[in-house]
């Protein structure tokens, strides 16, 4: 399927940058939407871009009207909120709801998002369980296309530094084979090509990806 217009939510983080390559790069993909916080400055003929206040459903809804796909590959960490739960909750949870909403009511064809490994409602873990709600709730619009994807361990190199992340990308490479496959570190690149990949299918109904069908739809 070509995908004559998309919008991507979350395109200067990890998997975001490389979902926004491969769409520029991709001949079967039309315009393509940035929606982000802050001024962006790739350029590109494909690229709309858009800067609105992700608290604000009618800025995000106005976005997405016309595309065929949204991407949400959104996030933030807790000490970029200073490990303010309801805050973390706000980016994480409400604004990536509040997108599939939108979906929901332009009749979007898919809706792709990153979720993690690991993500249950019923987790005990703060992170785990909001990622769980967040699906949950996602769940309950009941749209047409849903693409949720479960990376563990993210590789590839981020703009801003998380010391810790590295060098668990550094070490936990060597444990991979022996891990269960849906804990094993993943390439951003794979995840966002599989997100593309997928989306140009359109795969009625609730659909979850892990390691080996990331690594699988990515070829």
């Amino acid at each position: 399927m070509k995908l004559k217009e998309v919008t991507v939510f979350g395109a200067t983080g990890l998997i975001g940058s490389s979902l926004l390559e491969i769409l520029i790069n991709d001949a079967d993909c039309g315009k393509v939407h940035v929606v982000t916080r802050a001024p962006f400055s790739k350029i590109n003929k494909k690229i709309e871009s858009h800067v609105i206040d992700f608290s604000n459903p009618q800025s995000i809804s106005k976005i997405v009207k016309n595309s065929q796909v949204v991407f949400a590959a959104i996030g933030t960490t807790q000490s970029k909120v200073k490990r303010d739960q309801e805050a973390y909750r706000k980016v994480d949870m409400e604004i990536l709801i509040n997108i599939a909403k939108a979906c929901k009511t332009h009749n979007v064809e898919n809706f792709s998002f990153v979720s993690s490994s690991g993500a249950n409602e019923y987790a005990k873990g703060f992170y785990l369980k909001l990622k769980g709600q967040i699906e949950a709730t996602v769940l309950s619009l009941d749209l047409p296309s849903t693409s949720v994807f479960r990376p563990s361990l993210l590789m590839g190199k981020r703009k801003e530094k998380r010391f810790g992340e590295r060098i668990a990308q550094l070490v936990l490479p060597l444990f991979s084979p022996f891990m269960p496959s849906k804990y094993r570190p993943i390439s951003a690149a794979h995840v966002a090509k599989s997100m593309v990949n997928i989306s140009k299918s359109s795969p009625s109904g609730f659909n979850v990806y892990h390691f080996e069908e990331i690594m699988r739809e990515s070829k």
